[in-house]
């Protein structure tokens, strides 16, 4: 298995003392209230308290500003001390680095708001999951058989979280991947897996010439409608709605591009080939396919393999059942069994994206 040197150098040899591993294991044990801990420190406002107290702040002090009582401050601050998010000087709370990083990264918020909201509860049947290979944890909010079917049918908080996490992660990698597939030139693009529309928005506000085809569930291309209806060049955004696992529905033709992105990472290794086997039906010599992922193992940092491997239990859990953020030798794998070419890989796009650009063999 084939790594970046960032991941090659933190995970090929044992670093840690004794005592370090010892207590590695027992935050692991805990982890559930640790999660909980710091995600009440950034409800209750007392992580900001302490970055804006320059000389910290005392117990009562904090409680004073919170509608706690003494005992929840404690508790609250005590986890938070041996956590490590807060430090305690001469009776005086301050914010730690890592409960710097907790209150000002927004990924770290957006992971947790979405672990929180969206995967918390589910997670509790990740063990069903594994052995039965269906997204188990995903009944505490539905019968659906995904939570991509159940999407618009989620609560309100809960889709707020998971739309947010979706977008974080892609959005910041938009920039730079329209400059890659634009400099292709494709007039006409077919956006597999579309969602509510936004790299579609995004490339006809780009390219005032390109028409985008959207091909995703029914009732995804609902969202997408109402979230692009009455924006500047919706006019040359269609609408193809299939089940993108019947095996049987073939891809329409005739596209100059065909891009992917956040999408195979829904499938398992066995779908996401019948996907790309269709797709290259779909595509001429001419035609170019774009696929846009996270692979884990082309991380530049290593915190990036870590948050994006935990994020594969999601998908295990509660999303279908059998997916994860692939190693990209998994997914080159599936694109040669496509009868596809890998052309080029592009890699450090936004948040740590990559994109495989493919031909027909």
């Amino acid at each position: 298995m084939k790594l970046f040197p960032a991941l090659e150098n933190r995970y090929a040899a044992e670093k840690k003392t004794a005592l370090e591993a010892q207590r590695l294991a027992h935050e692991i044990s805990f982890g559930p209230v640790v999660f909980q801990v710091s995600r009440l420190m950034l409800r209750f406002g007392i992580l900001q308290m302490l970055t804006d107290a320059e000389q910290g702040l005392t117990l009562e002090e904090i409680q004073a500003k919170t509608p706690l009582s003494s005992y929840a401050v404690q508790v609250l601050l005590e986890s938070s001390l041996t956590t490590g998010t807060v430090l305690h000087k001469e009776g005086r709370f301050e914010i730690s680095k890592a409960g710097w990083f907790l209150l000002n990264d927004p990924l770290v918020k957006v992971n947790m708001d979405f672990n929180h909201d969206v995967n918390y509860l589910g997670w509790f049947s990740l063990e069903e999951a594994l052995l039965n290979g269906k997204p188990e944890g995903l009944r505490v909010f539905g019968p659906w058989r995904t939570i991509y079917e159940g999407l618009s049918g989620l609560p309100g908080p809960v889709q707020k979280s998971w739309f947010a996490f979706d977008h974080f992660y892609s959005d910041h990698a938009f920039d730079e991947a329209l400059k890659i597939v634009f400099g292709y030139c494709p007039r006409t693009l077919l956006d597999v897996g579309g969602n509510t529309g936004r790299w579609a928005m995004r490339c006809v506000a780009h390219d005032p010439e390109v028409r985008v085809t959207i091909l995703d569930l029914p009732q995804q291309l609902e969202l997408m409608k109402e979230q692009t209806r009455g924006l500047c060049g919706a006019d040359r955004i269609e609408s193809y709605g299939v089940n993108l696992l019947d095996n049987e529905t073939a891809f329409p033709a005739g596209f100059d591009a065909l891009w992917m992105s956040q999408f195979l990472d829904c499938f398992s290794e066995e779908e996401v080939t019948g996907i790309l086997t269709r797709a290259a039906a779909s595509m001429d010599r001419n035609a170019l396919l774009f696929i846009m992922e996270t692979f884990w193992d082309r991380q530049r940092f290593e915190t990036a393999a870590y948050c994006l491997t935990q994020i594969s239990l999601y998908f295990t859990a509660l999303a279908n059942g059998n997916s994860k953020m692939y190693h990209s030798d998994d997914m080159i794998r599936c694109v040669e069994a496509a009868g596809l070419t890998i052309e080029k890989i592009y890699d450090g796009l936004g948040k740590g994206h990559s994109i495989l650009v493919c031909k027909k063999t």
